[in-house]
C-alpha cells in the first residue's frame, strides 16, 4: 500500500507537532497578504491624495480659501493636507496672540507640523513591522518543523529491521513541506516589506519637502506683514 504524496496526504500523516507549525505558517501567510493587501491600498491613496493636493496647493489659490477647503472636510485629511491644516491653523492662532514675535510664531507653526509629519508616517508604517516580522521568523519555523520531522522519521526507520526508501520517503517529504511553506510566508513578506518601506520613505521625503517650502512662504508673509506695519 502506498502512501499518499498529495499534500494533504502528506499532511494529514506529519506528526502533530509538524501540523502545528504548518497551521501557523498558512496563518502567517493568510494575514502576510492581508496586510499587503490593505497596504498597498494605502499606500497608493496617500500617493494620490499628496499629488492632487499639492496640484491644488501650487495652483495660486489664496491660502485662506485653501484652509476653508480643508476645515470643510477636516475628518478626511492625509498627508500634505493635513500638515497644512494643521500648520496653518497653529500659524493663525499665533499670529492673532498679542505678543508673539515672528519667531515665535514659526516655531510654533513648524513645531505643530513636525507632529502632524510623525503622526502621519507612523500611520503609514503600521503593519510593516508585522510583516518583517513573518518574514524574519517563517523561514525558521518552516526548518524547525523540517527537523523535527525528519528527526521522527529516522527514529521510526531505526525501529525496523530492513529499511526501505519507500518507507523513510513520506517522512522526510512532509518534514520538507514545513520548510516549504516557512519560504512562501517569508518571500512575499520580504518583497512587500522592502517595497513598502521604499515608498513609505518617497512619501516622507514628500510631505517634508512640502513642510519646509509651506514654512517658507508663511515666513515671507510674515516678513511682508511686518514690512507693511512698520511702514
Amino acid at each position: 500500500m502506498h502512501a499518499d504524496m498529495s499534500f494533504i496526504g502528506l499532511f494529514m500523516q506529519a506528526s502533530l507537532l509538524v501540523k502545528a507549525v504548518m497551521l501557523l505558517l498558512l496563518a502567517m501567510s493568510i494575514a502576510s497578504w492581508t496586510m499587503i493587501f490593505h497596504r498597498h491600498k494605502v499606500l497608493k491613496k496617500a500617493t494620490n491624495s499628496a499629488d492632487r493636493f499639492e496640484d491644488r496647493f501650487w495652483s495660486g489659490i489664496d491660502l485662506s480659501k485653501l484652509y476653508q477647503e480643508s476645515t470643510a472636510r477636516k475628518e478626511q485629511l492625509e498627508g500634505p493636507e493635513k500638515l497644512f491644516h494643521h500648520g496653518f491653523k497653529e500659524y493663525i492662532r499665533l499670529h492673532k496672540t498679542a505678543g508673539k514675535t515672528s519667531e515665535t510664531v514659526m516655531e510654533g507653526t513648524y513645531r505643530t507640523m513636525r507632529v502632524t509629519l510623525s503622526r502621519e508616517i507612523d500611520e503609514l508604517e503600521k503593519s510593516l513591522p508585522t510583516l518583517a516580522t513573518i518574514g524574519s521568523i517563517s523561514p525558521y519555523i518552516g526548518l524547525f518543523g523540517t527537523v523535527w520531522g525528519i528527526m521522527s522519521a529516522f527514529i521510526a526507520l531505526g525501529e525496523v529491521q530492513q529499511a526501505t526508501l519507500s518507507m523513510v520517503a513520506p517522512g522526510i517529504a512532509e518534514a520538507l513541506i514545513a520548510t516549504a511553506m516557512g519560504l512562501f510566508a517569508a518571500i512575499p513578506a520580504v518583497i512587500a516589506y522592502n517595497r513598502f518601506s521604499t515608498k513609505v520613505a518617497r512619501l516622507e521625503n514628500t510631505y517634508i519637502n512640502f513642510m519646509e517650502e509651506f514654512t517658507s512662504i508663511l515666513q515671507r508673509q510674515t516678513m511682508t506683514e511686518q514690512g507693511t506695519a512698520q511702514a
